[in-house]
């Protein structure tokens, strides 16, 4: 029995909400379904004895884009990659203290065809900012989950999302 795709989004949300800034889908993204959005924006910082003298920082931010649909045809799931790309581009701030700034964008759907999913897969974006990247670098994070089948599909990149997403569908299994 497939999982009902609003009750899966909620907990997801609530999922993201630990670490994450959730956001309401803005004016903007009217004509893609997006569910909501999350920003994660996190600084590390080591000192030799005061904070005048420091030894290291780095900054990470990742921003989640979370779209729902009965169903992804390739044309919309392909519109919504790259919106997430377009929206999370222009906020990307290299420095010398920059990690990286990551772009995850995740498909929800009752479930998927073999054409969206290839795309998913294949789906890839990297840019790197600064000579070798000394100011760090953007990656997309891509997932399409299949809540028939309760299966993630994910690009290279985002592989790390098989594991979070195969966590929460054992949460809804034992409860």
């Amino acid at each position: 029995m497939a999982l009902d795709r609003e009750l899966f989004i909620n907990i997801v949300k609530d999922a993201y909400s630990a670490y994450y800034t959730i956001t309401e889908p803005s004016e903007e993204d009217a004509d893609l379904p997006m569910a909501f959005r999350a920003v994660y924006d996190a600084r590390d910082e080591r000192y030799f004895f005061t904070k005048s003298a420091q030894i290291w920082a780095n900054e990470k931010v990742e921003y989640a884009y979370v779209y729902s649909a009965p169903e992804f045809d390739v044309e919309l799931a392909g519109k919504c990659m790259d919106h997430a790309l377009a929206d999370m581009l222009p906020k990307v701030k290299p420095h010398k203290q920059h990690q990286y700034t990551n772009c995850k964008v995740i498909l929800i759907a009752d479930s998927f065809s073999k054409e969206v999913t290839d795309l998913v897969r294949k789906k890839s974006f990297s840019k790197s900012y600064g000579f070798l990247s000394t100011h760090g670098y953007s990656e997309l994070l891509a997932a399409a989950v299949d809540l028939r089948r309760e299966k993630t599909f994910t690009n290279r990149v985002g592989s790390g999302l098989n594991k979070f997403f195969d966590k929460l569908f054992a949460l809804r299994r034992e409860a």
